[in-house]
Protein backbone atom coordinates (compact mmCIF):
# COMPACT_ATOMS: atom_id res chain seq x y z
CA UNK A 1 0.00 0.00 0.00
CA UNK A 2 1.60 3.29 -0.52
CA UNK A 3 2.34 5.34 2.37
CA UNK A 4 0.47 8.54 2.85
CA UNK A 5 2.63 11.63 3.04
CA UNK A 6 3.62 13.00 6.45
CA UNK A 7 3.06 16.16 5.32
CA UNK A 8 -0.25 15.71 4.13
CA UNK A 9 -1.34 13.79 7.36
CA UNK A 10 -0.16 17.44 9.30
CA UNK A 11 -2.06 19.79 7.79
CA UNK A 12 -5.36 17.82 7.79
CA UNK A 13 -4.27 17.29 11.07
CA UNK A 14 -4.08 21.12 11.73
CA UNK A 15 -7.43 21.55 9.82
CA UNK A 16 -9.21 19.75 12.40
CA UNK A 17 -8.01 20.84 15.62
CA UNK A 18 -9.17 24.10 14.25
CA UNK A 19 -12.95 22.94 13.65
CA UNK A 20 -12.29 20.87 16.57
CA UNK A 21 -15.83 22.42 18.05
CA UNK A 22 -18.09 21.12 15.29
CA UNK A 23 -17.54 17.34 16.21
CA UNK A 24 -20.41 14.81 15.05
CA UNK A 25 -22.46 13.28 17.48
CA UNK A 26 -24.66 10.56 17.06
CA UNK A 27 -27.80 11.06 19.61
CA UNK A 28 -30.95 9.46 20.37
CA UNK A 29 -33.80 9.84 22.33
CA UNK A 30 -33.03 6.96 24.89
CA UNK A 31 -29.17 7.74 25.37
CA UNK A 32 -30.35 11.21 26.35
CA UNK A 33 -32.56 10.34 28.90
CA UNK A 34 -30.10 7.85 30.33
CA UNK A 35 -27.45 11.03 29.83
CA UNK A 36 -27.99 12.63 33.03
CA UNK A 37 -27.63 9.28 35.07
CA UNK A 38 -23.53 9.48 33.60
CA UNK A 39 -20.95 9.65 36.06
CA UNK A 40 -17.90 12.60 35.74
CA UNK A 41 -15.26 9.19 35.24
CA UNK A 42 -17.55 7.87 32.35
CA UNK A 43 -17.53 11.63 30.31
CA UNK A 44 -13.87 12.02 31.06
CA UNK A 45 -13.09 8.66 29.15
CA UNK A 46 -14.68 9.50 26.38
CA UNK A 47 -13.41 12.91 26.57
CA UNK A 48 -10.28 12.36 24.90
CA UNK A 49 -9.06 14.19 21.07
CA UNK A 50 -8.68 10.73 19.73
CA UNK A 51 -12.27 11.23 18.31
CA UNK A 52 -11.36 13.84 16.11
CA UNK A 53 -10.38 10.65 13.64
CA UNK A 54 -14.28 10.23 12.59
CA UNK A 55 -14.27 13.87 11.05
CA UNK A 56 -11.89 13.32 8.63
CA UNK A 57 -13.27 13.30 5.03
CA UNK A 58 -10.54 13.84 2.73
CA UNK A 59 -8.38 11.68 4.11
CA UNK A 60 -8.37 9.22 0.81
CA UNK A 61 -6.30 6.57 1.97
CA UNK A 62 -9.08 5.66 4.11
CA UNK A 63 -12.59 4.99 2.55
CA UNK A 64 -15.61 7.42 4.13
CA UNK A 65 -18.61 3.99 3.70
CA UNK A 66 -21.83 5.42 4.84
CA UNK A 67 -22.58 1.20 6.10
CA UNK A 68 -25.65 1.60 7.67
CA UNK A 69 -27.09 2.90 4.17
CA UNK A 70 -25.28 -0.26 2.80
CA UNK A 71 -27.87 -2.01 5.15
CA UNK A 72 -30.49 -0.79 4.17
CA UNK A 73 -29.90 -1.40 0.41
CA UNK A 74 -29.37 -4.88 1.22
CA UNK A 75 -32.99 -5.18 2.69
CA UNK A 76 -34.47 -2.96 -0.08
CA UNK A 77 -32.65 -6.15 -2.68
CA UNK A 78 -34.85 -8.62 -0.84
CA UNK A 79 -37.22 -6.50 -0.30
CA UNK A 80 -38.29 -7.19 -3.96
CA UNK A 81 -36.44 -10.32 -4.96
CA UNK A 82 -39.43 -12.25 -5.95
CA UNK A 83 -37.45 -15.95 -4.40
CA UNK A 84 -37.40 -14.08 -1.02
CA UNK A 85 -40.17 -14.29 1.89
CA UNK A 86 -40.41 -11.27 4.13
CA UNK A 87 -41.37 -11.69 7.69
CA UNK A 88 -42.46 -8.34 9.27
CA UNK A 89 -41.94 -8.30 12.82
CA UNK A 90 -43.22 -4.56 13.52
CA UNK A 91 -42.16 -1.23 11.85
CA UNK A 92 -38.58 -1.40 12.41
CA UNK A 93 -37.45 -5.48 12.35
CA UNK A 94 -38.37 -7.99 9.05
CA UNK A 95 -36.27 -11.37 8.67
CA UNK A 96 -36.21 -13.35 5.32
CA UNK A 97 -36.04 -16.51 4.06
CA UNK A 98 -35.74 -18.20 0.71
CA UNK A 99 -39.24 -19.19 -1.10
CA UNK A 100 -39.70 -22.83 -2.08
CA UNK A 101 -36.89 -24.04 0.11
CA UNK A 102 -36.94 -25.94 3.81
CA UNK A 103 -34.15 -26.86 5.92
CA UNK A 104 -35.12 -30.70 7.38
CA UNK A 105 -33.44 -32.18 10.34
CA UNK A 106 -33.85 -36.05 10.17
CA UNK A 107 -33.49 -38.81 12.82
CA UNK A 108 -31.28 -40.72 11.23
CA UNK A 109 -29.77 -39.84 7.65
CA UNK A 110 -31.83 -41.07 5.21
CA UNK A 111 -31.31 -43.72 2.48
CA UNK A 112 -30.71 -42.85 -1.22
CA UNK A 113 -33.49 -44.46 -2.43
CA UNK A 114 -35.72 -42.18 0.82
CA UNK A 115 -34.06 -39.36 -0.57
CA UNK A 116 -34.68 -39.61 -4.40
CA UNK A 117 -38.46 -40.63 -3.41
CA UNK A 118 -38.81 -37.43 -1.02
CA UNK A 119 -37.05 -35.02 -3.59
CA UNK A 120 -39.45 -36.86 -6.11
CA UNK A 121 -42.83 -36.39 -4.54
CA UNK A 122 -41.57 -32.93 -3.73
CA UNK A 123 -40.92 -32.25 -7.66
CA UNK A 124 -37.40 -30.64 -6.05
CA UNK A 125 -34.60 -31.54 -5.47
CA UNK A 126 -31.13 -32.13 -2.61
CA UNK A 127 -29.28 -28.70 -2.59
CA UNK A 128 -27.27 -28.96 0.59
CA UNK A 129 -25.87 -31.96 2.96
CA UNK A 130 -24.80 -31.51 6.71
CA UNK A 131 -24.37 -34.90 8.31
CA UNK A 132 -28.50 -35.50 8.89
CA UNK A 133 -29.53 -32.20 8.16
CA UNK A 134 -30.49 -31.73 4.23
CA UNK A 135 -31.54 -29.03 2.31
CA UNK A 136 -34.59 -29.36 0.01
CA UNK A 137 -35.74 -26.86 -2.90
CA UNK A 138 -39.21 -27.58 -4.82
CA UNK A 139 -40.07 -26.84 -8.49
CA UNK A 140 -44.03 -26.33 -6.63
CA UNK A 141 -44.60 -26.60 -3.40
CA UNK A 142 -44.32 -23.54 -1.26
CA UNK A 143 -42.33 -23.29 2.02
CA UNK A 144 -45.38 -23.89 4.65
CA UNK A 145 -46.18 -26.76 2.16
CA UNK A 146 -42.97 -28.46 2.12
CA UNK A 147 -42.83 -28.04 5.91
CA UNK A 148 -45.94 -29.64 6.36
CA UNK A 149 -44.81 -32.72 4.31
CA UNK A 150 -41.82 -33.23 5.82
CA UNK A 151 -43.06 -32.90 9.56
CA UNK A 152 -45.73 -36.07 8.27
CA UNK A 153 -41.99 -38.06 7.62
CA UNK A 154 -41.51 -40.83 10.51
CA UNK A 155 -37.79 -39.86 10.49
CA UNK A 156 -37.96 -36.22 10.27
CA UNK A 157 -36.81 -34.10 13.88
CA UNK A 158 -38.12 -30.95 12.28
CA UNK A 159 -38.31 -28.89 8.91
CA UNK A 160 -37.92 -24.78 8.83
CA UNK A 161 -37.17 -22.48 6.28
CA UNK A 162 -34.03 -21.86 4.87
CA UNK A 163 -33.69 -18.31 6.77
CA UNK A 164 -31.14 -15.48 5.41
CA UNK A 165 -28.51 -14.14 7.86
CA UNK A 166 -27.70 -10.15 6.95
CA UNK A 167 -24.81 -8.61 8.10
CA UNK A 168 -24.56 -6.33 10.98
CA UNK A 169 -22.73 -3.06 9.52
CA UNK A 170 -22.81 -0.72 10.09
CA UNK A 171 5.08 0.99 23.61
CA UNK A 172 2.47 1.81 21.50
CA UNK A 173 2.09 0.24 17.98
CA UNK A 174 3.75 1.98 15.21
CA UNK A 175 1.20 1.31 12.78
CA UNK A 176 0.89 4.55 10.62
CA UNK A 177 -3.15 5.08 10.95
CA UNK A 178 -3.16 4.01 14.63
CA UNK A 179 -0.01 6.89 15.10
CA UNK A 180 -1.98 9.27 13.36
CA UNK A 181 -5.09 8.50 16.13
CA UNK A 182 -7.01 6.99 13.58
CA UNK A 183 -8.32 4.47 16.15
CA UNK A 184 -10.05 5.69 18.80
CA UNK A 185 -11.60 2.89 19.84
CA UNK A 186 -8.86 0.93 21.05
CA UNK A 187 -7.81 3.47 23.97
CA UNK A 188 -11.58 3.90 25.39
CA UNK A 189 -11.49 0.09 25.82
CA UNK A 190 -8.40 0.42 27.51
CA UNK A 191 -6.51 -1.91 24.86
CA UNK A 192 -3.04 0.01 25.11
CA UNK A 193 -3.05 -1.03 29.08
CA UNK A 194 -4.20 -4.76 28.39
CA UNK A 195 -1.09 -5.26 25.75
CA UNK A 196 1.74 -4.55 28.51
CA UNK A 197 -0.30 -8.28 30.13
CA UNK A 198 -0.31 -10.33 26.69
CA UNK A 199 -0.87 -9.19 23.15
CA UNK A 200 -2.03 -12.63 22.23
CA UNK A 201 -1.06 -15.82 20.92
CA UNK A 202 -0.69 -17.39 17.36
CA UNK A 203 -2.05 -20.82 19.00
CA UNK A 204 -5.58 -19.40 19.89
CA UNK A 205 -7.98 -18.97 16.81
CA UNK A 206 -11.12 -16.65 16.21
CA UNK A 207 -12.51 -17.96 13.47
CA UNK A 208 -15.08 -14.53 11.64
CA UNK A 209 -18.32 -16.15 9.89
CA UNK A 210 -18.88 -13.59 7.39
CA UNK A 211 -18.09 -12.84 3.88
CA UNK A 212 -14.55 -14.14 3.73
CA UNK A 213 -11.48 -11.87 4.44
CA UNK A 214 -9.32 -10.26 1.50
CA UNK A 215 -6.20 -12.80 1.67
CA UNK A 216 -4.10 -10.90 0.08
CA UNK A 217 -4.48 -7.36 2.44
CA UNK A 218 -1.01 -6.45 3.64
CA UNK A 219 -2.15 -6.03 7.06
CA UNK A 220 -4.16 -9.57 7.48
CA UNK A 221 -1.88 -11.93 4.97
CA UNK A 222 0.38 -13.27 7.80
CA UNK A 223 -2.89 -13.69 10.25
CA UNK A 224 -4.69 -15.86 8.63
CA UNK A 225 -5.01 -19.59 9.16
CA UNK A 226 -6.14 -22.07 6.93
CA UNK A 227 -9.96 -21.18 6.42
CA UNK A 228 -12.92 -22.11 4.35
CA UNK A 229 -15.41 -20.78 1.95
CA UNK A 230 -18.77 -22.88 3.02
CA UNK A 231 -20.23 -21.06 -0.70
CA UNK A 232 -17.91 -23.07 -2.93
CA UNK A 233 -17.01 -25.73 -0.62
CA UNK A 234 -13.41 -24.62 -1.16
CA UNK A 235 -10.74 -23.33 0.52
CA UNK A 236 -10.15 -20.15 -0.65
CA UNK A 237 -12.44 -17.92 1.44
CA UNK A 238 -11.81 -14.58 -0.42
CA UNK A 239 -13.91 -11.95 0.44
CA UNK A 240 -15.94 -9.89 -2.40
CA UNK A 241 -17.82 -7.86 -0.03
CA UNK A 242 -15.66 -6.25 2.56
CA UNK A 243 -17.51 -6.84 5.64
CA UNK A 244 -15.61 -9.60 6.27
CA UNK A 245 -12.25 -8.39 6.05
CA UNK A 246 -13.51 -5.19 8.16
CA UNK A 247 -14.72 -7.32 10.65
CA UNK A 248 -11.36 -9.52 10.78
CA UNK A 249 -8.86 -6.08 10.74
CA UNK A 250 -10.68 -5.04 14.02
CA UNK A 251 -9.72 -8.29 15.36
CA UNK A 252 -6.31 -9.45 14.62
CA UNK A 253 -4.99 -6.69 11.86
CA UNK A 254 -0.78 -7.30 11.72
CA UNK A 255 0.50 -4.79 14.32
CA UNK A 256 3.46 -3.01 14.95
CA UNK A 257 4.34 -3.66 11.25
CA UNK A 258 4.46 0.79 10.63
CA UNK A 259 1.67 0.16 8.07
CA UNK A 260 -2.43 0.34 8.55
CA UNK A 261 -3.87 0.31 11.91
CA UNK A 262 -3.42 -2.24 14.94
CA UNK A 263 -5.36 -4.87 15.63
CA UNK A 264 -6.84 -5.78 19.51
CA UNK A 265 -5.13 -9.08 19.11
CA UNK A 266 -1.09 -8.85 17.80
CA UNK A 267 -0.85 -12.62 17.29
CA UNK A 268 -3.85 -14.26 17.92
CA UNK A 269 -4.76 -16.01 14.15
CA UNK A 270 -8.04 -15.35 12.11
CA UNK A 271 -9.49 -18.33 10.54
CA UNK A 272 -12.34 -16.91 7.64
CA UNK A 273 -15.11 -18.55 7.14
CA UNK A 274 -17.23 -17.08 3.99
CA UNK A 275 -20.91 -17.94 4.71
CA UNK A 276 -22.18 -14.94 2.99
CA UNK A 277 -21.57 -13.57 -0.52
CA UNK A 278 -20.88 -10.34 -2.10
CA UNK A 279 -24.59 -9.48 -1.26
CA UNK A 280 -23.71 -8.84 2.13
CA UNK A 281 -26.11 -12.08 3.39
CA UNK A 282 -26.08 -15.58 4.11
CA UNK A 283 -28.58 -18.98 4.61
CA UNK A 284 -29.13 -20.17 8.04
CA UNK A 285 -27.23 -23.92 6.65
CA UNK A 286 -24.62 -22.09 5.01
CA UNK A 287 -23.69 -20.14 8.56
CA UNK A 288 -24.66 -23.36 10.80
CA UNK A 289 -22.20 -25.04 8.62
CA UNK A 290 -19.63 -22.82 8.56
CA UNK A 291 -19.72 -22.75 12.71
CA UNK A 292 -19.41 -26.63 12.35
CA UNK A 293 -16.43 -26.45 10.57
CA UNK A 294 -14.71 -23.90 12.24
CA UNK A 295 -15.29 -25.74 15.40
CA UNK A 296 -13.99 -28.87 13.76
CA UNK A 297 -10.73 -27.49 12.45
CA UNK A 298 -9.46 -25.86 16.00
CA UNK A 299 -11.42 -22.60 16.56
CA UNK A 300 -11.48 -21.31 20.21
CA UNK A 301 -13.72 -17.88 19.67
CA UNK A 302 -16.30 -17.17 17.16
CA UNK A 303 -17.36 -13.71 15.94
CA UNK A 304 -20.74 -13.66 14.55
CA UNK A 305 -21.61 -10.19 12.95
CA UNK A 306 -24.71 -11.14 11.32
CA UNK A 307 -28.48 -11.71 12.61
CA UNK A 308 -31.81 -12.50 11.86
CA UNK A 309 -35.11 -11.94 14.03
CA UNK A 310 -36.44 -15.17 13.42
CA UNK A 311 -34.87 -18.23 15.88
CA UNK A 312 -33.76 -21.13 13.90
CA UNK A 313 -33.40 -24.30 15.18
CA UNK A 314 -30.49 -25.48 13.19
CA UNK A 315 -28.54 -22.24 13.58
CA UNK A 316 -29.49 -23.42 17.71
CA UNK A 317 -28.01 -26.66 16.96
CA UNK A 318 -24.80 -25.27 15.53
CA UNK A 319 -24.69 -22.68 18.44
CA UNK A 320 -24.99 -25.88 21.00
CA UNK A 321 -22.26 -27.86 19.11
CA UNK A 322 -19.64 -25.02 19.44
CA UNK A 323 -20.19 -24.10 23.11
CA UNK A 324 -20.53 -27.86 24.24
CA UNK A 325 -16.59 -27.75 22.84
CA UNK A 326 -16.12 -25.17 24.54
CA UNK A 327 -15.17 -22.64 21.98
CA UNK A 328 -16.60 -19.15 22.67
CA UNK A 329 -19.20 -17.60 20.38
CA UNK A 330 -19.74 -13.86 20.04
CA UNK A 331 -22.57 -12.05 17.81
CA UNK A 332 -23.71 -8.02 17.50
CA UNK A 333 -26.79 -7.16 18.41
CA UNK A 334 -28.10 -5.51 15.18
CA UNK A 335 -29.03 -2.05 13.35
CA UNK A 336 -32.30 -1.30 13.52
CA UNK A 337 -32.76 0.33 17.30
CA UNK A 338 -35.06 -1.91 18.26
CA UNK A 339 -35.31 -3.96 21.91
CA UNK A 340 -36.47 -6.92 19.10
CA UNK A 341 -34.53 -10.01 19.99
CA UNK A 342 -31.84 -10.81 17.51
CA UNK A 343 -30.46 -14.19 16.55
CA UNK A 344 -27.74 -15.48 17.43
CA UNK A 345 -27.47 -12.60 19.58
CA UNK A 346 -30.16 -13.76 21.77
CA UNK A 347 -29.14 -17.12 22.21
CA UNK A 348 -27.83 -17.36 26.17
CA UNK A 349 -24.62 -19.52 25.10
CA UNK A 350 -23.90 -16.12 22.83
CA UNK A 351 -22.26 -13.09 24.14
CA UNK A 352 -24.43 -10.34 22.23
CA UNK A 353 -22.79 -7.03 21.98
CA UNK A 354 -24.29 -3.51 21.21
CA UNK A 355 -22.54 -0.33 20.44
CA UNK A 356 -21.20 2.71 21.62
CA UNK A 357 -20.14 5.88 19.80
CA UNK A 358 -17.13 8.25 21.09
CA UNK A 359 -19.03 9.87 23.02
CA UNK A 360 -20.08 7.22 25.19
CA UNK A 361 -24.00 6.81 24.78
CA UNK A 362 -25.83 3.93 22.98
CA UNK A 363 -25.00 4.12 18.94
CA UNK A 364 -28.28 5.54 17.60
CA UNK A 365 -28.82 2.75 15.48
CA UNK A 366 -27.58 0.18 18.08
CA UNK A 367 -30.60 -2.97 19.33
CA UNK A 368 -30.82 -2.72 22.88
CA UNK A 369 -32.69 -5.21 25.63
CA UNK A 370 -32.62 -7.36 27.73
CA UNK A 371 -30.50 -9.60 26.30
CA UNK A 372 -27.20 -7.35 25.77
CA UNK A 373 -24.69 -8.52 27.37
CA UNK A 374 -21.67 -5.84 26.86
CA UNK A 375 -20.82 -3.02 24.04
CA UNK A 376 -17.95 -1.87 22.47
CA UNK A 377 -17.00 0.62 19.71
CA UNK A 378 -19.43 0.70 16.45
CA UNK A 379 -19.32 4.24 15.17
CA UNK A 380 -16.83 5.55 12.31
CA UNK A 381 -14.78 2.22 13.48
CA UNK A 382 -11.61 2.26 10.73
CA UNK A 383 -10.14 -0.86 10.07
CA UNK A 384 -8.77 -3.08 6.67
CA UNK A 385 -11.09 -3.43 3.56
CA UNK A 386 -11.34 -5.68 0.57
CA UNK A 387 -9.20 -4.84 -2.40
CA UNK A 388 -6.42 -4.14 -0.06
CA UNK A 389 -7.58 -0.84 1.75
CA UNK A 390 -8.90 0.79 4.50
CA UNK A 391 -12.81 1.77 5.15
CA UNK A 392 -14.07 3.76 8.76
CA UNK A 393 -17.22 1.86 8.89
CA UNK A 394 -20.56 1.46 11.52
CA UNK A 395 -22.53 -1.12 12.85
CA UNK A 396 -22.79 -3.75 15.43
CA UNK A 397 -20.82 -5.70 12.95
CA UNK A 398 -17.94 -3.67 13.89
CA UNK A 399 -18.37 -3.46 17.65
CA UNK A 400 -19.24 -7.82 18.43
CA UNK A 401 -15.36 -7.94 16.80
CA UNK A 402 -13.60 -5.73 19.62
CA UNK A 403 -15.14 -8.48 21.79
CA UNK A 404 -14.25 -11.45 19.75
CA UNK A 405 -10.73 -9.68 19.93
CA UNK A 406 -10.85 -9.83 23.97
CA UNK A 407 -11.91 -13.16 24.40
CA UNK A 408 -8.82 -14.38 21.95
CA UNK A 409 -6.66 -12.46 24.61
CA UNK A 410 -8.34 -13.53 27.28
CA UNK A 411 -7.15 -17.31 25.90
CA UNK A 412 -3.82 -16.23 25.19
CA UNK A 413 -3.30 -15.25 29.04
CA UNK A 414 -4.72 -18.20 30.76
CA UNK A 415 -5.09 -21.29 28.21
CA UNK A 416 -7.38 -23.12 30.36
CA UNK A 417 -10.49 -21.11 31.04
CA UNK A 418 -13.65 -22.02 30.26
CA UNK A 419 -15.69 -20.41 27.50
CA UNK A 420 -18.24 -19.55 30.26
CA UNK A 421 -15.36 -18.34 32.64
CA UNK A 422 -14.25 -16.04 29.54
CA UNK A 423 -17.79 -14.67 28.91
CA UNK A 424 -18.29 -14.14 32.40
CA UNK A 425 -14.85 -11.88 32.51
CA UNK A 426 -15.92 -10.22 29.87
CA UNK A 427 -19.29 -9.13 31.70
CA UNK A 428 -17.92 -8.46 35.01
CA UNK A 429 -15.07 -6.80 34.23
CA UNK A 430 -16.68 -3.84 31.58
CA UNK A 431 -17.03 -0.60 32.65
CA UNK A 432 -20.39 0.83 33.52
CA UNK A 433 -22.09 2.90 31.18
CA UNK A 434 -25.53 4.81 31.41
CA UNK A 435 -27.92 3.96 34.21
CA UNK A 436 -25.91 2.02 37.24
CA UNK A 437 -25.49 -1.58 36.71
CA UNK A 438 -26.64 -3.79 33.87
CA UNK A 439 -29.15 -2.05 31.60
CA UNK A 440 -30.83 -2.92 28.35
CA UNK A 441 -28.57 -0.11 26.35
CA UNK A 442 -24.79 -1.45 27.10
CA UNK A 443 -25.28 -4.55 29.33
CA UNK A 444 -23.08 -4.77 31.82
CA UNK A 445 -20.88 -1.96 30.12
CA UNK A 446 -18.29 -0.96 27.96
CA UNK A 447 -15.76 -3.99 27.39
CA UNK A 448 -12.28 -2.97 29.54
CA UNK A 449 -9.39 -5.33 28.43
CA UNK A 450 -7.04 -4.26 31.15
CA UNK A 451 -9.65 -5.27 33.57
CA UNK A 452 -10.70 -8.39 32.24
CA UNK A 453 -6.97 -9.71 31.44
CA UNK A 454 -6.10 -8.82 35.14
CA UNK A 455 -9.12 -10.89 36.18
CA UNK A 456 -8.16 -13.99 33.81
CA UNK A 457 -4.54 -13.80 35.15
CA UNK A 458 -6.63 -14.79 38.69
CA UNK A 459 -8.40 -17.42 38.01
Amino acid sequence: MRKIPRALLVTVSILILLSIGLLFQVENTRNTENHENETVAVKNRFNTPITRVQYVESEKNVLQINSIAMDETIKNHLRNDPSVFLIKHNEKTESHYIKKEVTVKFKVHPTTQDLERMASEINGKIIEDLNSTIAFHSNELSTSELIEYFNGQAIVEFAEPNYLYLQNQIGLPNDLLYREQYQWNLPVIQAEAGWDITTGDEHIIIAVIDTGVDLDHPDLSRRLTNGYNVLENNDFPDDDSGHGTHVSGIIASETNNQEGIAGITWYNKIMPIKAMGAEGYGTTFDIAKGIIWAVDHGANVINMSLGNYQPSSLLKEAIDYAYNKNVVLISAAGNENTMQPSYPAAYPEVLSVSAVDNTGRRASFSNYGDYIDVSAPGVQITSTYFNQQYAALSGTSMASPHVAGLAGLLLSANPNLTNREVIDIIKNSAYDLGIPGNDSDFGNGLIDVKNALEAAQNE
